[in-house]
């Protein structure tokens, strides 16, 4: 039978080599800031190497263990029994959610900080320091004398934290931006992983506070909204104005809207990706940039959109799709006329639900009507009475689905003249007329198949097809 030496020279010969190296780093680095430290391997448990340091009496989770679960810690395991585990795996699990420190402080009053440590983009352990006080020392004392219930007398509490100095917010934010560099070096192959967490994190932030506006603008029991196609529009107006950061935006209510109307569809939301790249990848593209390049990238980003395990890696590669042919699309940047067309797809995207006519927007353009009609034909590739019909239609079809309106409301309401115009421009564009659209539930597909995606797709090479 072994014997607990060979036993725990057998655990440790297991332990991942970039955490034992990871030790050695904290080492140095607890000697010199008078900091505790700890290295948790990839199931939240402290490497057996720093076992005896853990159990030593400056780790002050022993006090608690000790008087709030009155348990003694004879092995690795038994420190899942302190009160405190929990929070410390919720916080490395925060930590690596968004790729950075986690500070945070335990009911007495100390301070902890953690970085999470990755390989390859994978999660293999993370880093932990304390030793600071957060609250008052007289505060803390006082609280760890009523854990204890007399069982320690206040003399020896005071004795127990005079090695914790009180730590300003300044200086723990330094300590933890410090293990983080430490973090950082020792990650192997992941050199720019946390900066891809942190940036998931900002979008998923972003999202929920849009999501939780969408809910209070559609109460549980009423119909969520479509699929907004007028916001596809809306991201290419913007793109193409050179305007990323609307674009992004634009981009995040698009998101917000698919999460909110389909929870719990990934396979949908992952559709609905796929043919957003593709709606990008028709659109004209800036000179010097050769149509088999586009397709290649595109044919890239569909691939990692197919691969993607969860909503959050789906979202931050749409993000990156925007982002890189944002540069790609041909824009309004450098053309002659680049500023009055910017102001005017604007004005137009701001009241084309109304009555409005060519002087009015070759007004706010500074140019005149008939040569701002020229030259919105030549850059925008149509006149702009098809132009301004299109949106139309495409707002006109969501509230045929999402709303119970008159045909003559919603044609009014969409800057048709009357309901008999509206109905022939509707059947133009979208092949039925507006009730019988408004009866086959609009576009609202129960189920999807490759006919639901564009032809451009289905000419994509097989290798990116499931």
């Amino acid at each position: 039978m072994k014997d607990r030496k060979q036993a725990e020279t057998e655990a440790q010969s297991k332990t991942d080599p970039i955490l034992l190296k990871a030790y050695k780093i904290l080492a140095v680095y607890a000697k010199a800031t008078g900091t505790m430290i700890c290295v948790h391997d990839h199931n939240y448990l402290p490497i057996p190497e720093i076992f005896e340091e853990i159990t030593s009496e400056k780790n002050i989770c022993l006090y608690c263990t000790a008087y709030r679960v009155k348990t003694v810690i004879r092995k690795l395991q038994d420190l899942t029994a302190t009160p405190c585990n929990d929070m410390h795996i919720n916080a490395i699990k925060e930590a690596n959610r968004f790729g950075g420190s986690y500070i945070y402080m335990c009911e007495l009053g100390f301070m902890f900080w953690t970085s999470p440590i990755y390989a390859d983009d994978r999660f293999v352990g993370a880093l932990l320091g304390s030793g600071l006080l957060g609250i008052d020392r007289e505060e803390t004392s006082a609280q760890m004398y009523l854990m204890a219930n007399g069982a320690v007398t206040m003399p020896v509490l005071q004795q127990k934290l005079a090695p914790f100095p009180q730590g300003d917010a300044e200086q723990i934010k330094a300590l933890a931006e410090l293990m983080l560099i430490f973090a950082k070096s020792l990650s192997v192959g992941s050199e720019n992983y946390y900066e891809t967490l942190k940036r998931r994190s900002e979008q998923q932030g972003t999202l929920s506070a849009k999501i939780k506006e969408l809910k209070a603008q559609y109460p549980a029991g009423s119909p969520a909204p479509g699929y907004p196609l007028d916001k596809e529009r809306m991201l290419l107006a913007a793109l193409r104005r050179g305007d990323n950061e609307t674009g992004r935006n634009i981009l995040n209510e698009l998101l917000a809207i698919l999460l909110f109307s389909n929870p719990d569809h990934f396979k949908y939301i992952q559709f609905r990706a796929i043919e957003l790249v593709v709606l990008l990848s028709r659109t004209n593209i800036a000179p010097g940039n050769t149509g088999n390049v586009m397709l290649e990238t595109n044919n890239h980003y569909l691939k990692r959109i197919q691969n993607a395990q969860n909503i959050e890696e789906l979202i931050d590669i749409l993000h990156l799709v925007v982002e890189h042919l944002a540069g790609q699309i041909f824009s309004f940047q450098g053309i002659r006329h680049a500023s009055a067309l910017r102001k005017a797809e604007r004005y137009i995207w701001e009241n084309y639900t109304r009555k409005i006519s060519l002087q009015e927007i070759a007004e706010v353009s500074g140019l005149s009507a008939p040569y701002f009609s020229t030259i919105f034909k030549d850059e925008m590739g149509e006149n702009l009475s098809s132009y301004l019909n299109r949106l139309r239609i495409e707002k006109a079809s969501r509230m045929l689905v999402e709303t119970e309106l008159s045909l003559s409301d919603i044609a009014g309401a969409c800057g048709f003249e009357d309901q008999s115009w509206f109905s022939k421009i509707f059947k133009n564009y979208i092949g039925v007329s507006p009730g019988k659209y408004r009866g086959q539930g609009g576009d609202r597909a129960t189920e999807l198949s490759e006919e639901h995606f564009p032809v451009h797709y289905r000419a994509f090479p097989n290798e990116i097809k499931e």
